[in-house]
């Protein structure tokens, strides 16, 4: 896997998070640079996170799943993607406080994340450098849930939904990718 694949898997785990920052910084009264921050942390943490637990699973059974690991691969990212689209189109706006709270923080950053873990998985069996990629996965997502902190509180919900859905369809893409190199039907 290329640094343009893995940048674009981080892009697109990162749509979630974003999402949620943005909904964040729209009830957020007061921003500051510190609170941002700490929504940024807990997002881009816990990104970086799920995906090297996922590695490790993936890894352990290996062996079990290798002539058919690009099927679970595109399979993942097709449901993670999809659900991200089905999200997005459905419009179920959650319910934020307006308050920091760090128990909040950690459930939206884990909620956030889930996805990563399965893409975790999916590195093992495409052999990825796990240490540089969940450090693009945690250092995007970061970078991206400050900015939807700040464009949330400046300019309120209006991009979340097709931000989802972009995250949703490049996951999707990547997905075909790998089922598609894996069955030599394309090679890039």
């Amino acid at each position: 896997m290329g640094f343009t694949e893995l940048l674009l898997i981080s892009l697109g785990l990162s749509m979630d998070a974003f999402a949620v920052a943005v909904c964040k910084g729209l009830k957020t009264r007061k921003i500051t640079a510190g609170k941002a921050a700490l929504i940024a942390l807990f997002f881009g943490g816990f990104q970086a996170i799920m995906p090297l637990l996922g590695w490790f699973l993936g890894s352990r059974f290996e062996e079990y799943i290798t002539d058919f690991d690009h099927w679970i691969a595109f399979a993942l990212l097709l449901i993670i993607g999809g659900n991200m689209i089905f999200e997005a189109v459905k419009g179920n706006e959650e319910e934020m406080s307006s308050d920091l709270k760090i128990k909040e923080l950690f459930a939206l950053a884990i909620a956030t994340s889930i996805d990563a873990l399965a893409v975790g998985i999916t590195f093992a069996f495409l052999k990825a450098n796990i240490l540089f990629s969940v450090i693009t996965i945690g250092i995007t997502t970061f970078i991206l849930s400050l900015v939807g902190v700040f464009v949330g509180h400046k300019f309120g919900a209006k991009y979340k939904n097709k931000a989802e859905i972009a995250g949703g369809v490049i996951l999707i893409a990547i997905g075909l990718k790998i089922l598609l190199e894996h069955l030599g039907i394309i090679s890039f």
